[in-house]
């Protein structure tokens, strides 16, 4: 929502909105809870959702995004380990000057462009701070897509009072 939107908007209209935000992200942080996913890598993929909130496709993209950066990540962990006997303790900064060419690099490339979801992507993953590579990566891929879908309802939602 724009500054002017959010500057003309009325106060009724701006304490709904504000209701269903936090309705729908206590519903979201409820939900993680319960399924034993953190509450925090729902909000990255709330988070990734808003980072592109014109349209639900352009939601979608950003979920692509930071998926592929947790996919991205979990090979650099592998990378870092193949490198680490020969480079020691430049193993990590050299997968991580890999990992960003491959982001920055598709900064123009369609559905793939949104370079703030990729960073989500990897901040999570590295945030985990798990070796259990394949059953981090569902865990985090559910957490963040119940973040997702709290964003998407959360647009619909407030859209109806729009």
């Amino acid at each position: 929502m724009s500054e002017h939107a959010v500057a003309t908007q009325t106060r009724p209209r701006f304490v709904i909105f504000t209701v269903i935000a936090g309705a729908v992200a206590a519903v979201a942080a409820f939900t993680a809870d319960s399924l034993s996913f953190p509450a925090w890598a729902m909000f990255v993929g709330w988070v990734a959702w808003f980072s592109r909130p014109a349209s639900p496709v352009q939601g979608l993209h950003a979920m692509v995004c930071l998926w592929l950066g947790l996919v991205l990540a979990a090979a650099g962990q592998l990378l870092a380990g193949v490198l680490a006997p020969v480079t020691g303790a430049a193993a990590l900064p050299l997968a991580v000057f890999v990992l960003a060419l491959v982001v920055v690099g598709l900064r123009t490339t369609p559905v793939l462009n949104n370079m703030l979801a990729w960073f989500l992507g990897l901040i999570a993953f590295y945030a985990a701070h798990s070796n259990e590579i394949a059953s981090t990566l569902l865990s985090l891929a559910a957490a963040t897509a119940i973040g997702a879908a709290a964003g998407f309802a959360c647009q619909r939602l407030q859209r109806q009072f729009a």
